[in-house]
């Protein structure tokens, strides 16, 4: 059915038509308010049931129930629900005339008496009614709401309007967010920004969008991790903590945890290691869990999570072996390597070096079995070309990832400041692109020639913003915590 076919929205039209008619303009400037429901909720809480007061108010917000005509109404706000009583006696046959031409998912403003029912409900009787925006679509039917997820991703104002856990959990977001902000900047850290356009994609082992700019006939890559520019900034001496939440984007797949388009906090501090990062983890996530979610213990989707610190530190290779009996430490060769993580399952193209054969063979036969917080160090120098040697095994490097529910949460690193080391790095990510691997990272000469300015000892951390919403929310898919997540046009 077409817009112009659709009969309920040409009822409102008219009700809109008739609005204008008596000389009401449905869709005005501005509308002063003197209070919210929650306000007004914990001001009245000592109210006696049936009591009138003389306290006159101002509230705003959208029609979401009308019962006995119109003479009752429940007007939700960001904030709560308050009931409106609506009388000739008090607004008159103009007033009434108003409420007649007034629908669910109407948004008016209202200004009254405030007074408790006989039957405990906090009431508005109000005196004057303004219409602020008249709606010309009728919300979803209210006891089914939203049974389309997809369509509640796609029209997410729909999915708030009628869902207050999205609502909730949106906000939720919001104040993790501004928790992380406020815990770092109290230890010193330096919140900054670098751009979203690069020459050169760096940071990550990720394939990027790529976008053009006209004036400087350039091809530019949309950022797929910040981390090459905030070095250079620790470079600079702009600060030795510097920190940045910022967006995102990878040019893959599509998957409950995997959104193109996502946040991270990503952090650099000057002069210790990655050991330090580790226990900034654990302080950060902990903080964040006791301030949003009022405790260290958690659950997501029925399985109960215990972030108590200190968490658990193991390899990468002493994980494998427990799981698998092989132990990739005393294989000296890729094709064995290969063979091995095969054998285990993994899916593997063929041309495989031994650190990415170990690693598949992790994720094949571990990752999904970290449900408790967990650091796994010891990983491969071979698909970690920004992170310093290990100081005991050159095979691997300094380097964890905390896992929570079989989930990457956080990535960090001792950085890589040598800048020999770090271009031999970069020409061996050339030969991988070479040979066809799409996510190996291109050589960026001027960050090597920044390092050779000289970049203190370093640890850096990226923590996945969007999945430690969804842990903390107990939220099946990260669209839920992404307030519009991508989809495929219809």
């Amino acid at each position: 059915m077409s817009v112009q076919e659709d009969p309920l929205r040409e009822v409102r039209i008219g009700k809109r038509d008739r609005l204008k008619a008596l000389g009401i303009e449905p869709y005005p400037y501005s509308f002063e308010r003197t209070h919210e429901a929650v306000e007004l909720e914990r001001r009245y809480g000592g109210l006696p049931a049936g009591t009138q007061t003389e306290d006159r108010v101002r509230v705003a917000g959208r029609i979401r129930a009308m019962r006995n005509s119109g003479m009752f109404i429940d007007l939700h706000d960001a904030s709560g629900k308050i009931q409106l009583f609506c009388h000739g006696d008090l607004l008159g046959a103009e007033g009434i005339a108003v409420v007649r031409l007034l629908d669910i998912g109407d948004l008016i403003g209202v200004e009254g008496l405030v007074r408790r029912t006989p039957r405990g409900e906090l009431t508005i009787n109000a005196t004057a009614i303004t219409v602020l925006a008249k709606a010309l679509r009728p919300l979803p039917e209210k006891y089914h709401g939203l049974a389309d997820v997809e369509l509640r991703y796609r029209q997410r104002y729909l999915d708030l309007i009628m869902n207050p856990q999205s609502r909730d959990t949106l906000r939720r977001r919001s104040q993790i967010v501004a928790a992380i902000r406020r815990f770092l900047t109290e230890r010193g850290y330096l919140e900054v920004e670098t751009p979203m356009m690069h020459t050169i994609p760096g940071g990550a082992s990720a394939k990027p969008f790529v976008t053009h700019h006209n004036a400087l006939e350039l091809d530019l890559y949309l950022r797929i991790a910040p981390e090459l520019h905030l070095k250079r900034l620790v470079v600079g001496g702009l600060a030795d903590k510097v920190f940045e939440v910022n967006r995102n984007f990878r040019n893959e797949g599509i998957s409950p945890r995997h959104n193109p388009e996502f946040t991270m906090l990503e952090l650099y501090e000057a002069y210790v290691d990655y050991t330090a990062m580790m226990q900034l983890t654990e302080e950060l996530i902990t903080t964040i869990a006791e301030t949003v979610a009022g405790s260290l213990r958690i659950e997501y989707a029925g399985t109960a999570i215990d972030l108590s610190p200190p968490w658990p530190r193991r390899s990468m290779a002493e994980l494998v072996h427990a799981a698998t009996g092989v132990d990739f430490l005393a294989i000296d060769n890729a094709a064995t390597a290969r063979e091995a993580a095969a054998s285990m399952g993994a899916a593997l193209a063929g041309g495989e070096n031994w650190g990415q054969a170990l690693e598949a063979a992790f994720a094949v036969s571990v990752e999904d079995t970290l449900i408790q917080p967990i650091h796994v160090t010891g990983f491969p120098r071979d698909i970690s070309p920004l992170a310093k040697a290990d100081r005991n095994d050159p095979r691997l490097v300094e380097r964890f990832e905390t896992y929570i529910y079989g989930w990457e949460i956080a990535n960090a690193f001792s950085e890589l400041n040598d800048p020999q080391d770090q271009r031999e790095r970069f020409e061996a990510q050339m030969r991988a692109r070479a040979a066809g691997d799409e996510e190996a990272q291109p050589p960026d000469e001027d960050y090597v020639t920044a390092l050779e300015y000289g970049l203190p000892p370093c640890g850096g951390l990226g923590i996945g913003i969007d999945r430690l919403v969804m842990l903390l929310t107990d939220s099946p898919s990260i669209r839920d915590v992404i307030a519009f997540p991508t989809l495929r046009p219809r």
